[in-house]
């Protein structure tokens, strides 16, 4: 038999959480976690990870097919100082979206959810910031010619070298830090988008070089959103316009590419 302690102990407990609002008989709700949805191997899927590819489009150098690789255990691309994309005064070798399984279902982004994107990239000394925009990660819309959403560039500041992030649209710095430290060496990049229109957006941008955080940096309030869903992209995409001569052969490596969704919030 229940004692009378027992009955009104559980008595004042389901009143407490029927005053929290939690039904009885039911569980507290989990906290939201980060599930998992895309992680490709590049050994074993090679370009197929990818929605789409942006390989020389333009086919002006056909000698240096492909410029968009797998190789070992990471992404390659190439860009050489001839290549040139449809819009003849600048340069792009990219990667869109992701496809999970590899050559399966598209990545899909959408307005009100909140995505994670870890990755490990290298930068040779040879992939210089340029006084023009020299783009080598992007958010953007489905659809050709409609602009970023958010940017990671390297740009000259003052003659200075630097990696920075911006919301494209209103020009909002994100975050900027120097890049020559992070020249030839792999650096760890934890990104979060908050998809929301108007101010319902938000960003945060770090990077890690050896462990250390070399920048940590966030934005609320933002535009992140356009129309239909969002797509990552990765790659070179520069301007010819620079004036500092940072334009050279070049390469970028990534590498642990995953996505992540915040869930149960």
């Amino acid at each position: 038999m229940t004692s009378r302690r027992t009955f009104l102990k559980g008595t004042a407990l389901g009143g407490g959480l029927a005053a929290a609002g939690i039904p009885l008989g039911s569980r507290a709700m989990a906290a939201p976690t980060w599930q998992l949805r895309w992680s490709p191997v590049p050994s074993r899927d090679g370009l197929r990870a990818f929605e789409t590819i942006e390989d020389d489009r333009a086919d002006s150098h056909s000698e240096g097919q492909p410029h968009i690789f797998a190789e070992g255990d990471h992404y390659r691309w190439n860009m050489h100082t001839i290549d040139r994309d449809t819009s003849t005064d600048r340069q792009r070798q990219e990667v869109t979206g992701g496809r999970n399984p590899a050559g399966g279902a598209y990545l899909r982004m959408l307005l009100g959810e909140t995505w994670r994107l870890t990755y490990s990239m290298f930068i040779p000394n040879s992939l210089r910031a340029t006084t023009t925009f020299t783009h080598i990660m992007q958010t953007k819309q489905p659809g050709s010619g409609t602009a970023p959403i958010t940017v990671t560039s390297l740009r000259r500041v003052n003659g200075r070298q630097t990696i920075e992030h911006k919301v494209f649209g209103p020009d909002i710095l994100v975050g900027r830090t120097d890049l020559e430290p992070l020249h030839d060496k792999w650096i760890d990049v934890d990104y979060e988008l908050k998809i929301g229109n108007g101010g319902a957006g938000s960003v945060r941008w770090v990077i890690r070089s050896g462990g250390t955080t070399v920048i940590d940096a966030r934005r609320t309030g933002v535009d992140t959103f356009l129309a239909d869903r969002v797509r990552p992209k990765w790659g070179i995409y520069r301007s010819l316009g620079d004036t500092s001569g940072s334009l050279r052969n070049c390469h970028l490596l990534i590498r642990d590419l995953r996505a992540y969704q915040l869930t149960g919030t």
